[in-house]
């Protein structure tokens, strides 16, 4: 392995500390495990590392809504390993006016997750007893909610 490539490989431990303050802390919670046998704890951490997979894939599609450089990854491979990383003008900016060029509001990720779910599976129920009729009702996703199911790809029902 040449230095740069050492450089950046070390560099790189800082992710893997993320993804584990990520998987012990607030957002999966792999702790505590109230499971006894030894198949239901690695079911318990299979689920916790498959969680943590599809946020980190989250996170990649989500790049454009969100407080973080867009393409970041790609970026750490290309860049002087030894240099300090300085934010694009396209991320500055969108930290700085707290919206996308498109005029979409930027979150973090747990309150991008907190608008998202503001979306409602409504249960209900008119007239009484014998006459009543059951039905169900979506709340409509708001404009920024469909951009950003189609930034993951995903059609709301």
């Amino acid at each position: 392995m040449d230095s740069e490539c050492l450089v950046r490989a070390y560099k790189s431990l800082g992710q893997v500390e993320q993804a584990f303050r990520c998987i012990k802390g607030l957002n999966i919670r792999i702790r505590p495990i109230y499971h006894r046998s030894d198949d239901h704890v690695r079911a318990h951490i299979f689920l916790c590392m498959l969680s943590y997979y599809l946020e980190w894939h989250m996170r990649r599609l989500l790049e454009p809504v969100l407080f973080e450089e867009e393409g970041l990854t790609a970026n750490r491979w290309q860049r002087d390993p030894v240099a300090k990383a300085k934010p694009s003008e396209k991320a500055v900016q969108k930290k700085s006016i707290k919206q996308t060029e498109e005029g979409w509001p930027v979150h973090s990720f747990s309150s991008l997750m907190a608008d998202l779910a503001t979306r409602c599976k409504n249960h209900c129920r008119a007239g009484e007893e014998k006459n009543s009729i059951h039905f169900v009702t979506l709340t409509e996703p708001s404009p920024f909610q469909k951009h950003v199911y189609s930034l993951l790809k995903v059609v709301p029902h």
